[in-house]
């Protein structure tokens, strides 16, 4: 005998993996956060000012 299927459940099951599926999309789609590109900007600069810092001038 076949067992009986709850189709709201079902239903749920299917609406989650379809929005999944969109987010993953959109990941893709669009890309990093700005909060992310700021942060990772900041650390770059912050790295090249410390570079900067460090170097020898050379007087000839």
């Amino acid at each position: 005998m076949v067992e009986p299927i709850n189709l709201r459940q079902f239903r749920k099951r299917k609406n989650r993996a379809d929005k999944d599926r969109q987010a993953e999309e959109n990941r893709k789609t669009f890309g990093v956060s700005t909060k992310y590109k700021k942060n990772a900007k900041a650390n770059e600069r912050l790295a090249q000012q410390k570079l900067d810092g460090t170097k020898l001038d050379k007087k000839d």
